[in-house]
């Protein structure tokens, strides 16, 4: 028996290879079949089966492709419906993987058909079961992504997912390895720890939801401080249900270069600059109104959080980095991108196209004009802020930032800063393209921020 996580940090998602005696289950996969593809060619294996824990919501699944290029059935739970062909498992049924058995079990809360997988080892001992979004490390997975057409609550499914935890996993031996499909950074629950696998006893020991001593009280825990689904969420769990274009058919429409005369026509046409160099090189000279999401971060999610899955888009890339950027976009669903500015750095340095820059100064710098009463803008998340913020800071989550713009006086100069300053250049490139040019970008973050002499925190006001 052979398993292997494949951790994909960019949108905090876990798939999973699972293989015996030459057969191989994949579960929870990413947008691109290759990974799983040359995984198994590498190990002469063949893909046997192709389960999907739920309809995701935070990214576009590659089972449809995957299943095509290898035949194998996509699997999913009870009550699942597709516009493609789909094996329906039922409750308990156990599907043979060489000389071990995975079993199904049915556990709706986070979706209604939510499954998670038991692995039987070769002697029919519980050996792990991956989860899907049912249980993460130190949390449970959201029970609102009810849709708008359904009649269920959000207590309804928090309730169901009580349910299924109590007579499916927790139950399980403690020495169950728990391999759940996300991990920190993840809005599929609201502070899921940073550790991507688990065990039920470790679980039952530290998981807030899992010691909650009553149903109702669970429902409370669980809902509680829950923040509201970014609204891509609706739109990939719909593109995973009725189908998408082939990733190789997005490849062949959005890796196109484009010159800098494209590029102008692009913008005035209302195209979107999207810009995903590091924020340190993206501050010192980047195309007017464009907007910065470094892919060394969290990329996919920001892009898909910030911007409408429609939105068409050019980029600006490292060299080398385009297809990658194509592919990432892709995870998340966005297919209309026009192509990428081959020339960018060279184009902008000779001022072909209107260029701007950001402002930058270190935490020491921030801190030195804290005497001027200078205006602080913090776009953490509030479970960040709570661990303190700078006195008198304005306080608005990033993925909050363009519903909040009436909060804010272009004519005043902003200090932007946010956990370790990825997310503020973002905040500031967004800021620029609505017109508040006076935003000064904190290096670092309040990581660094708190490290300097003479820094008091306080307590945010809810």
């Amino acid at each position: 028996m052979y398993i292997q996580q494949l951790y994909t940090n960019c949108l905090a998602e876990a798939a999973y290879y699972i293989e015996s005696n030459g057969e191989v289950a994949i579960i929870d996969p990413i947008r691109e079949t290759e990974p799983y593809t040359t995984l198994a060619k590498l190990r002469g294996a063949k893909i046997k089966y192709i389960f999907e824990t739920h309809f995701h919501a935070d990214f576009v699944s590659g089972h449809i492709d995957l299943s095509n290029a290898t035949a194998a059935p996509i699997i999913y739970g009870p009550g699942a419906q597709t516009v493609y062909n789909i094996i329906n498992a039922k409750d308990e049924e156990v599907f043979k993987l060489g000389n071990i058995a995975l079993k199904v079990m049915h556990t709706p809360g986070h979706t209604l058909e939510s499954i998670c997988i038991l692995l039987l080892d070769e002697n029919g001992k519980e050996n792990a079961v991956f989860t899907g979004d049912t249980l993460f490390v130190g949390d449970v997975g959201r029970p609102d992504l009810t849709g708008a057409t359904s009649t269920l609550t959000s207590r309804d499914l928090a309730g169901y997912m009580y349910d299924s935890l109590q007579s499916k996993i927790i139950n399980l031996p403690k020495d169950t390895i728990v391999y759940p499909a996300h991990g920190a950074g993840s809005s599929c629950g609201k502070n899921i720890g940073k550790e991507t696998f688990t065990t039920i006893g470790l679980q039952l020991e530290m998981n807030y939801a899992l010691k909650a001593k009553s149903k109702e009280e669970f429902i409370t825990l669980v809902i509680e401080g829950l923040n509201a689904p970014p609204p891509y969420f609706f739109a990939d769990a719909a593109i995973n249900k009725n189908g998408y274009k082939s990733i190789d058919n997005i490849l062949a429409h959005d890796l196109r270069p484009l010159t800098s005369q494209q590029i102008l026509l692009e913008i005035e046409s209302g195209t979107t600059v999207l810009d995903v160099r590091q924020p340190d090189d993206y501050e010192k000279l980047n195309i007017q109104d464009s907007i910065n999401i470094g892919l060394d971060g969290q990329f996919a999610i920001w892009a898909a959080t910030l911007l409408p899955l429609t939105t068409p888009l050019v980029i600006v890339a490292p060299d080398g980095r385009e297809q990658e950027t194509i592919i990432r976009l892709a995870r998340v669903g966005f297919d209309n991108v026009r192509g990428y500015y081959v020339d960018a750095a060279t184009d902008m340095a000779n001022g072909i196209l209107k260029t701007q820059f950001i402002e930058s100064i270190a935490p020491d710098v921030f801190v030195s004009q804290l005497a001027n009463n200078i205006h602080i803008l913090d776009v953490r998340n509030s479970n960040e802020q709570s661990s303190g913020v700078m006195p008198d800071a304005q306080l608005i989550d990033l993925s909050n930032l363009a519903s909040s713009l009436q909060q804010l006086n272009n004519n005043t100069s902003y200090y932007v800063h946010c956990a370790g300053g990825y997310r503020s250049m973002i905040a500031c490139s967004l800021l620029k393209k609505q017109g508040y040019n006076k935003v000064i970008n904190v290096k670092g973050g309040m990581a660094k921020i708190k490290d300097q002499q003479g820094v008091q925190l306080a307590v945010p006001i809810s």
